[in-house]
């Protein structure tokens, strides 16, 4: 039963086949018997009530497509009940009073949550070893990083302890994860999913979305969490959608783009290879590959990381031991508790970027960082949109690798910031354009002494495309059977 897929539990709980308890007591053992640290918080008495009253709704036919499917929360979304400690010694016991508003909509949805799942500190980072509980190891090799910050979510999907989780993306932390535990995730047009309770890292760039093993699974997911939120001033006035309407169209004449940019040096072979590979069996299913360019790509990771630690600097200060969070035990004033507090409360990765952020935000550098980052950003996105938009748009759809490598071995960046950063090159255009995009498995890279390790076909699209998006990976999945391997 753990290894159907989101849609198909629903079908077998609608038709009473199982119950949401027995299917939430599944998970909830192999969880217990997992060794991956992929969740932080689990309480089954919790999930069991939430099961039994999906079980209510299913008997009364009071129930949607999501009702009593089990799912599990990345641990930056506040939780009512659950601890969110967002990877972070800072919020080691914390218990928000008020749920984020994704998750308000999948309880509506009668969705039963499995638990909190562990994550980069205040998802910061792209291995998932920043986490003050430990990292997360990759179910396909334990000796391997899952990517991050997301790498809680992705690893509980690959490993089935959870049919589908929430996850954010930030500069890639959706699409990285699910690539490199070849699970399949979506970032969405930035403003389609409410940010309101998910802890802020950089607020121009955080988006939620979904990880789960089909993108079918994935636009069911997305049909139950985007959607305007008055309390979350980025939220878009859209009306709702169904993603999952165009899943079986043709794609005879897609036109795929292909950036030269993403396919030089310091992309590995085997990766190459694999992604090579799924634009092969694209052209199979009637579509027609385009070379576009995509110039400002490696200004991407100088303009992110200006960016993204500029916010995070302002929305980590309201982190100072006073109203929550970690408090130090010894202090003579209020200024030492300030700052004891924060120095025992953040990791090493996320006091770096406070401090990058501080730095290019003081008066004299405001100008010559963080306003030039901002421009260079527009012509990021200007880039994107001669490519998928107006009357001589090149393509339909952009392709290419998310990570240059498989993942690597846990351990072996940890010394060399810059190497984590230079991961995420492929991921971060798309994120600072605020365009819609996916990972998909495609295929498998040699890592480790003798360990295959996943490979994620990267999909992106022009605004408010994600169906479209959807449509292309389905049709792919129906062809090949990346998405169904499975760890041993």
């Amino acid at each position: 039963m753990h290894k159907l897929t989101l849609k198909e539990l629903s079908a077998q709980l609608q038709a009473r086949k199982i119950s949401a308890t027995e299917l939430a007591t599944l998970f909830l053992d192999r969880i217990e018997a997992s060794d991956l640290n992929a969740f932080l918080h689990v309480d089954r008495a919790l999930t069991l009530a939430q099961a039994q009253a999906a079980d209510v709704r299913l008997a009364g036919n009071d129930a949607g497509p999501l009702t009593g499917v089990p799912i599990a929360h990345k641990d930056i979304f506040v939780t009512r009940n659950w601890r969110t400690t967002a990877g972070s010694h800072m919020l080691q016991d914390y218990v928000s009073p008020f749920d984020a508003t994704v998750v308000e909509q999948f309880n509506a949805a009668g969705t039963v949550t499995l638990g909190k799942l562990n994550c980069d500190e205040f998802a910061m980072g792209s291995s998932n070893e920043n986490s003050f509980y430990g990292p997360v190891k990759n179910p396909w090799d334990k000796t391997a990083i899952p990517g991050g910050s997301s790498g809680g979510s992705a690893a509980a999907v690959a490993a089935r302890l959870a049919p589908a989780a929430t996850a954010t993306d930030t500069g890639g932390s959706i699409r990285q994860p699910a690539s490199l535990c070849g699970v399949t995730g979506i970032k969405p047009t930035y403003g389609s999913v409410s940010r309101y309770g998910m802890i802020a890292f950089a607020s121009s760039l955080d988006q939620g979305g979904p990880i789960a093993k089909t993108a079918e699974d994935c636009g069911l997911l997305l049909n139950a969490m985007t959607g305007f939120d008055e309390r979350d001033s980025t939220s878009l006035q859209r009306p709702k959608e169904d993603f999952t309407r165009s899943l079986n169209q043709s794609l005879q004449g897609l036109r795929i783009g292909v950036p030269r940019e993403f396919f030089g040096a310091g992309l590995a072979a085997d990766v190459e290879a694999a992604v090579r590979g799924a634009l092969a069996e694209f052209e199979k299913l009637g579509a027609t590959l385009v070379d576009i360019s995509l110039p400002k790509t490696e200004l991407s990771i100088p303009v992110y990381y200006v960016i993204a630690p500029a916010e995070a600097s302002s929305n980590l200060s309201r982190f100072d031991g006073v109203r929550y969070g970690h408090r130090a035990a010894d202090y003579k004033d209020l200024a030492e508790m300030y700052k004891k507090s924060r120095a025992e409360g953040f990791g090493e990765e996320v006091k770096r970027r406070i401090l990058v952020g501080s730095y290019v935000l003081s008066h004299g550098y405001y100008d010559a960082y963080y306003l030039q980052a901002q421009k260079i950003r527009r012509l990021i996105a200007e880039d994107f949109q001669r490519a998928l938009a107006g009357e001589n748009r090149q393509c339909d759809v952009i392709m290419g690798p998310v990570s240059p490598t498989v993942a690597w071995d846990l351990g072996d960046k940890t010394d060399d910031p810059v190497a984590n950063y230079l991961a995420d090159i492929f991921t971060l255009s798309t994120s600072l354009a605020g365009l819609p995009g996916m990972s998909i498995p495609c295929g498998f890279g040699q890592g480790g002494k003798n360990a295959k390790r996943p490979v994620g076909l990267q999909i992106i699209g022009n605004y408010f495309d994600e169906a479209r998006l959807l449509n292309v990976a389905h049709q792919f999945q129906q062809a090949t059977d990346w998405h169904l391997r499975e760890p041993a």
